[in-house]
């Protein structure tokens, strides 16, 4: 008898090829790809050093005291939720910044957003010179420091103030009105102060990127079937400028919802019955006034989340620009 035919499989080394065939694996290419671009590590660790003392560090302090009551002279005891329990159920005025800051939010983010993009828009259409001028007067506002102190004149609350001078001459009103006292008008003015200061880092950099846009684009769009401004707007502008429209985003979004120098300084601090106060001043009264560092600290954190989860939104939103 004959042994029966088996099939037999014998080892044989991988050959050189096929090794060096193989695909390296994720940690290899990893730190292979490290090595090779170990000269712009070297280039970036100083500003990455400084980004996360200054800028990550911090906010991971701050989260960690939020979990704690800290009053700067005793060491922090742990509280855990407890700053945020009180700052939820138990006051009432951080309720009311709270509503008083999503109001500044939605109202002043997208409408001081649009204008900066609108305003930016249309003096780049100008002549160098002229638009160098527009650009200036937009802008000076926002780079003139306490100028929006113009508007405690204007909104005085005397008959010698410009709009109480104006209605009671028109026949409107009988009597002055106190504007900044009365918390009827008190959030409707600062949004507009806050609006006519809003064209400022934005603005510029819009205008930036409007001319950055590359011309030879509307060309090749109009060969395409693109055929009047608007069309050219939305398919190649906004895509063309995705850089400039997010930093854009962050910065009014940064600046709706820190609102308090503008507030503290017209309507006072803190204002008549709350109605300019904004959670940023009530951070300021708990941290720097009242010295709770780890109720401040949980104030913060909330204000930090707010921030994050509208830029996660507008990122997404930017994406389907041009789309």
């Amino acid at each position: 008898m004959q042994p029966s035919d088996a099939v037999t499989t014998t080892w044989k080394e991988p050959s050189q090829q096929t090794v060096m065939n193989r695909k390296p694996g994720k940690l290899q290419q990893i730190v292979s790809e490290a090595k090779r671009d170990k000269h712009l590590y070297v280039l970036i660790a100083p500003y990455m050093t400084l980004f996360f003392i200054f800028t990550v560090l911090p906010v991971a302090l701050s989260i960690l005291i939020s979990l704690t009551y800290f009053n700067m002279l005793e060491f922090p005891r742990w509280a855990g939720w407890a700053n945020y329990t009180r700052l939820f159920l138990d006051d009432d005025i951080f309720l009311i910044a709270l509503k008083n800051t999503l109001i500044f939010a939605v109202i002043t983010g997208p409408i001081s957003y649009i204008a900066c993009f609108v305003f930016a828009w249309l003096i780049n259409e100008l002549r160098p010179k002229v638009r160098a001028f527009m650009t200036l007067i937009f802008y000076a506002p926002s780079i003139s420091g306490n100028i929006y102190f113009i508007w405690q004149i204007m909104f005085s609350g005397d008959s010698y103030g410009i709009v109480n001078g104006f209605l009671m001459r028109t026949g409107f009103i009988s009597e002055p009105i106190l504007w900044f006292q009365d918390p009827q008008y008190t959030l409707m003015i600062i949004i507009v102060v806050q609006l006519w200061l809003s064209l400022g880092t934005s603005f510029l950099a819009f205008i930036a990127g409007l001319q950055t846009v590359d011309k030879t684009l509307f060309e090749a769009g109009a060969v395409d079937g693109i055929r009047n401004r608007w069309q050219e707007l939305w398919y190649i502008t906004l895509p063309s400028m995705r850089p400039q429209l997010m930093f854009g985003a962050v910065i009014q979004i940064t600046a709706s919802f820190a609102v308090a120098e503008v507030a503290m300084n017209l309507a006072g601090f803190p204002s008549v019955q709350y109605s300019a106060h904004t959670v940023v001043t009530h951070l300021i009264d708990y941290g720097t006034i009242r010295f709770e560092m780890g109720y401040a600290s949980s104030i913060a954190t909330v204000l930090f989340i707010m921030m994050l989860g509208s830029n996660l939104i507008i990122q997404k939103l930017l994406r389907k620009v041009g789309e």
